[in-house]
């Protein structure tokens, strides 16, 4: 444990952060595998939904640093290619 009262504070500073990170991170993931599991079946309508969802969730995780923004816009992008299919298809 530190002993020093700037780096006590950092501890719990970036016990904080990592927590809050994870949080974000798992619901991120959540709603990504959520609009895979959407585009996957057969309603276009709750896949768009569930599309947008995805989107901005993954758009807030860029800003907020969680991960880098080409990951996301690839994320996005394989998403997107998928729900033209399935538009297509329907």
């Amino acid at each position: 444990m530190p002993n020093i009262k700037s780096a006590i504070k950092r501890v719990k500073t970036s016990e904080k952060r990592r927590a809050l990170n994870a949080s974000q991170k798992s619901a991120l993931r959540s709603a990504v595998k959520t609009a895979d599991q959407a585009i996957a079946g057969t309603d276009v309508d709750a896949a768009k939904a569930a599309l947008i969802t995805a989107s901005k969730k993954l758009d807030k995780a860029v800003t907020k640093g969680l991960i880098h923004k080409n990951a996301a816009a690839r994320k996005k992008s394989r998403l997107a290619k998928r729900l033209n299919v399935l538009s297509a298809q329907a």
